[in-house]
């Protein structure tokens, strides 16, 4: 199900990452069955966009993480990201930044703190869902 996002990817069944959706995207997401939007940018990049009033005009629902940066990548946000995917109500859901790179940060983080599994494999899981240029602050912060 994937969405025409920026650098979209589908790193496990009912999720979808990527970049900044637009309107005709969330409108495309809510037709294929979308559930949940969760958005990674903070406030301060948002300027001019109601992204929560167009998900919820849509009947989906909308959570912020506000992820600025690399000091943004902690367990607590890595456990908000876990709680609002962590039940079948929520899903499929779409996680976004502007690129998708905090997106594979933050499931990097959750896959290693809260999922348990090997830093190698939290960081290979967080390269799927678009990690990028935050991948050495990643490695800094996994078990």
């Amino acid at each position: 199900m994937l969405i025409n996002l920026p650098n979209a990817k589908q790193p496990a069944p009912g999720l979808l990452t990527g970049g900044q959706p637009t309107e005709a995207d969330l409108r495309a997401a809510a037709a294929a069955g979308y559930k949940t939007v969760i958005n990674l940018r903070p406030g301060s990049e948002m300027a001019g966009i109601d992204e929560s009033g167009q998900v919820e005009s849509l009947g989906m629902h909308f959570i912020s993480i506000p992820i600025g940066g690399a000091a943004d990548l902690t367990e607590e946000n890595a456990r908000r990201l876990d709680r609002a995917i962590a039940t079948s109500e929520s899903m499929p859901v779409i996680i976004h930044c502007a690129s998708g790179n905090r997106v594979g940060a933050l499931l990097a983080l959750r896959a290693n703190l809260i999922q348990g599994k090997s830093a190698s494999e939290a960081l290979a899981f967080g390269k799927a869902a678009g990690l990028t240029t935050l991948e050495d602050a990643v490695k800094q912060r996994l078990k």
